[in-house]
């Protein structure tokens, strides 16, 4: 997903309001027993309701769906007024519906025979509804008396991890589309695009203890639940906080502590299995008038928010621990802003040093794009309030001589050793040791793989590819037997009536995307890799075809070998005691 993608898919709950009131109203206030008692109820009627994402869109159709994808409720509306005159919908699903996911205000007696269990009086005691009258809409749209309008969002997420397919009720305060208006500056965001960018890229294997920095309404610690035994979730936001406990309590969660504070304050001293951020990275101008939302702006000098992250996030990783986020990072003057990141990452390790790291850069905006981007996000549409707000941005970027910003996914690990050195025993001795860490900055703006659901799972299998094949040397990776990845398919291109290829590709269908060009050799050593040859006899066999020294082709095509092991394209046949 893209900068421009996640923040259209963010739009949907984001925006500010005048003043720095939360954009929904006071929470539950009722004793923790109390409030847990409540959201059972709540889920009680929420399962009876069927009130999933399946049946939402059967009650209103792909079109409606689709317009409230993008933010308009109109058509769902209608098709809920017909349904509701032909009697053709489930009413305690329409009314839930129409509360929570369209924004309008319910009959009370209505919402009572949708939330049986929980009650009209539990639901305002939890602080999802204000029991007043619309005063403007006395009726409302369906031409009903109206007396429960909603105070928080509410509606069904459905997933698919390497865990299996799943489904929560996710809370979070109001979008526009309920309010009518722009949103607070201290608004808790509900499952945006970046959100469900970064629980596809959390790798799932098993955990002791993970971090969730900037948990927002929770969405990533519960991912994280399900394959830790143990979760940290903390927040700058006591609001966001309260949405997150009462999103893991209402969808029976165990093993998530929240606590509050700014970055790495509040787990001081301790270490973690694994660290997940979604930080507010999002550039922001500093000046009066430039409004701050909690979820997005960090509070820091452009990419500071970023940078400290990745500076600190080591003293909090085991050893072998791994730390996965979302970023961004600006393009100063004439340079590369990979240079920056490398300067973050060259002390990203404790008492100096780099730690194990893989940067992919997804997209990178012009800074008039990235401003415009983000300032709609903030609910301001054109005008003089948008221009005001425009030139902050560009005066903003000018004096720090940013003229792009990229946008990416960043992972890093602890090594094992505690020591920044991975120990190598083969006889090429340091330069096996260099080669060994894993160290990778790259651009990958094009469409991901197919099945991009899977791209933990693909980092996860990376990641542990890398790790063997950095601890040959060249002639055990000869003795190894490869296979081509189920996904790889190879493309080839010839000029009409030309007997030879002008052009080989090997294209991945899953992970990254990626596709790779080939030559004659590697080509064919790819070709036959079957899981039966060792690499070496292939390229001896290769060498023969060719007529080529031997000793020379293997020098040529095992970095490369490498390198395909690397990105999943080639995988050992053998398994690790074999």
């Amino acid at each position: 997903m893209n900068a421009n993608d996640a923040a259209a898919h963010d739009r949907r709950d984001a925006g500010r309001d005048g003043d720095d009131a939360p954009s929904g109203g006071a929470l539950s206030t009722a004793a923790p027993e109390r409030r847990r008692d409540l959201l059972a109820s709540l889920a009680v009627d929420l399962r009876s309701a069927r009130f999933a994402v399946a049946s939402l869109d059967a009650l209103w159709g792909a079109e409606a769906a689709a317009a409230l994808h993008r933010g308009q409720r109109v058509p769902a509306r209608r098709v809920l007024e017909a349904k509701r005159l032909e009697h053709a919908a489930s009413a305690e699903l329409a009314t839930l519906a129409e509360l929570f996911v369209l924004g309008l205000a319910v009959d009370r007696d209505d919402l009572g025979r949708a939330l049986p269990a929980l009650g009209v009086d539990g639901a305002i005691e939890l602080g999802l509804v204000g029991a007043d009258a619309v005063a403007d809409d006395p009726v409302g749209e369906l031409g009903r008396a109206r007396g429960i309008r909603p105070l928080l969002d509410l509606r069904p997420y459905a997933f698919v991890d390497a865990h299996g397919a799943g489904e929560w009720w996710i809370l979070s305060d109001l979008g526009e589309l309920a309010l009518g208006h722009a949103l607070g500056e201290h608004h808790v965001l509900g499952v945006g695009g970046a959100s469900m960018t970064l629980s596809g890229l959390m790798m799932p294997d098993a955990a002791g203890s993970v971090l969730d920095l900037g948990t927002g309404c929770g969405i990533q610690a519960m991912h994280a639940s399900r394959f830790a035994d143990r979760v940290v979730a903390t927040d700058i936001s006591a609001r966001a906080l309260e949405i997150a406990a009462m999103n893991v309590e209402l969808n029976g969660i165990e093993g998530v502590e929240f606590r509050l504070g700014s970055l790495f304050d509040p787990v001081a001293g301790e270490r973690f299995d694994r660290v997940v951020s979604n930080p507010p990275f999002v550039i922001t101008p500093r000046r009066e008038g430039v409004p701050e939302y909690d979820y997005r702006d960090g509070g820091m000098v452009g990419d500071g928010i970023v940078e400290a992250v990745i500076t600190g996030v080591g003293e909090h990783l085991e050893p072998g621990g791994i730390a996965q986020l979302l970023g961004n990072w600006e393009y100063r003057g004439r340079g590369d802003a990979f240079d920056r990141v490398g300067e973050w990452l060259a002390r990203s390790a404790p008492g100096g040093g780099a730690l194990d790291h893989w940067v992919v850069e997804r997209d990178v905006q012009h800074v008039t794009e990235y401003a415009e981007t983000w300032i709609r996000d903030g609910g301001t549409r054109s005008g003089e309030d948008f221009d005001r707000l425009y030139d902050a941005w560009l005066d903003d970027f000018a004096a720090r001589g940013v003229r792009e910003v990229g946008f990416g996914y960043v992972l890093l690990r602890r090594p094992v050793d505690d020591a920044g050195e991975q120990t190598m025993t083969d006889a090429s001795g340091a330069a096996r040791e260099a080669s060994a860490r894993l160290a990778r900055l790259e651009r990958l703006h094009g469409p991901l793989g197919s099945d991009g659901a899977t791209l933990g799972s693909h980092l996860s299998e990376c990641l542990a590819a890398h790790d063997r094949q950095a601890a040959l040397d060249d002639a055990d990776l000869a003795r190894s037997r490869l296979a081509v990845a189920p996904d790889v398919t190879e493309e080839r291109h010839h000029w009409p009536g030309d007997e030879n290829p002008t052009a080989m590709l090997l294209r991945q269908g899953g992970g990254f995307g990626r596709a790779i060009t080939l030559d004659t050799g590697l080509a064919a050593l790819v070709g036959a890799c079957d899981g039966e040859l060792e690499v070496g006899q292939i390229i001896a066999a290769i060498a023969h075809l060719l007529e080529v020294d031997a000793v020379a082709l293997a020098a040529e095509l095992l970095p490369a070998v490498r390198t395909l092991v690397d990105d999943g394209i080639l995988r050992f046949a053998e398994g690790p005691g074999e």
